[in-house]
């Protein structure tokens, strides 16, 4: 599922009833309430759906502690959940435990509206996935404990790779890159040999990644865009090659529908969320006559460097609003949720885990290794306090799609975007 910050109106507008108590608040490590009485759990309905005999084991944990608590669940779609949030921030009837995707826990710790957490609380926070450990993390506090990863990975057809005379996944770019020329040859200039939508960030982002480079660094307290810097510039001038090259469809789209365009049967190759692959392969989106079912592979992206392309990891972390009045039990039930026996209750629901011990020994999983491998090497965007200014701007989009269509080069567009990065990135 592909989530995005939330609008900045609405965390301004949340924000009201909370800043004043987000400077003093101490940091959460669990036992400091006196006899809880009630904690009240927010989750999507993904837990409620797919697992809820751990939420189940975590209550139990939790009500052994202290008997007679009630625990309250309140289950939300994707959607449905941050505008809810945002409204009962600003009163005093707000959850204890919050479900927030890792791209949504930015702002709310920028305006002080979750409580700091003690990692040494939770168990395998030694181990963190170094994405969902950077999502929880701003001005070197803690406010947040990761729940589950879902990494990027490159999915294409063994068919059609077949007819190109391809019969192996690459596992290295200069394999990659000869297959894809094999396939577009073969397939002709209608057919995206690899789709790579334009104004996909994440993905151009990850070639930068893999080049060294970074979208802004933090120097003397003050975040910098770097997207100048000769590292940077070497990974989108590799992204630019390779849509140049493959990517024959609309060179203005984003990838909120790359499933369904992969489904259409018109490319061989993308690269995105896990779950991608076998949506298109859903019957209700794949145009191709049943075949995709059958000829799915999915393999760890090779990036130019010569390592895996590092990953933008996704997944979800846990909250506790800095207003919660049952903080040490709530940072109890997220540990109890989080820790190595549930995450082996999450890894069989076909997740990844949140920590790289139990993410080991998955790289050779024949379901999810190739997701495991990928998320051994990811990035997470700048937790800088004007962040969301930056993605709400479409500042990288906008800039991507320019160097797609041709009307810049990625030396000019950098140049424009660094001095747009740095109007905003450092107000909150």
């Amino acid at each position: 599922m592909k989530r995005q910050l939330i609008a900045a109106v609405g965390v301004a507008a949340m924000v009201v009833g909370v800043a004043a108590c987000g400077s003093d608040a101490k940091s959460t490590g669990g036992g400091k309430d006196a006899a809880p009485t009630a904690l009240t759990v927010w989750l999507t309905v993904d837990a409620q759906q797919n697992w809820p005999d751990l939420v189940k084991t975590a209550d139990d944990a939790l009500t052994a502690k202290y008997p007679g608590i009630k625990i309250n669940h309140e289950y939300y779609g994707w959607k449905d959940k941050n505008p809810k949030l945002d409204s009962v921030l600003a009163t005093d009837q707000v959850p204890d435990v919050v479900e927030m995707g890792n791209t949504e826990t930015l702002p709310y710790m920028i305006k002080g509206a979750l409580a700091p957490l003690d990692p040494a609380k939770f168990e395998n926070s030694s181990a963190w996935l170094d994405g969902l450990k950077a999502s929880a993390e701003y001005n070197g506090k803690t406010y947040g404990v990761p729940y589950y990863a879902g990494a990027r990975v490159a999915t294409w057809r063994k068919d059609i790779a077949a007819d190109a005379g391809v019969t192996a996944a690459p596992t290295t770019y200069a394999e990659l890159t000869a297959a894809l020329d094999k396939i577009q040859a073969k397939q002709g200039d209608k057919f995206s040999a690899f789709y790579q939508p334009s104004r996909d960030w994440y993905a151009a982002m990850s070639y930068v990644a893999d080049a060294g480079g970074q979208i802004a660094k933090q120097d003397g307290g003050k975040w910098k865009a770097t997207l100048e810097s000769p590292e940077a510039i070497k990974g989108l001038n590799a992204w630019k090659d390779s849509v140049s090259k493959y990517m024959k469809g609309d060179l203005t789209k984003d990838d909120s529908d790359r499933y369904i365009v992969y489904g259409l049967g018109t490319s061989g190759m993308i690269y995105g969320a896990g779950w991608e692959g076998g949506s298109a392969a859903d019957p209700k989106f794949d145009k191709t006559g049943g075949k995709l079912k059958d000829n799915l592979v999915s393999f760890v992206m090779p990036g130019p460097s010569g390592k895996p392309l590092s990953t933008f990891l996704g997944g979800s972390d846990l909250v506790v609003p800095v207003k919660s009045k049952a903080q040490g039990a709530a940072a109890e039930w997220i540990n109890a949720f989080t820790n190595s026996k549930a995450q082996e209750a999450l890894i069989k629901a076909g997740n990844l885990p949140n920590n790289k011990t139990q993410l080991a020994p998955l790289k050779t999983d024949a379901k999810v290794g190739p997701s495991a491998q990928a998320a051994e090497i990811s990035w997470f965007v700048p937790t800088a306090p004007g962040w969301l200014q930056v993605e709400k701007a479409n500042i990288l989009q906008n800039a991507l799609q320019d160097i797609a269509q041709g009307k810049k080069t990625v030396e000019a567009a950098v140049k424009d975007v660094d001095t747009q990065i740095d109007a905003v990135i450092n107000n909150a």
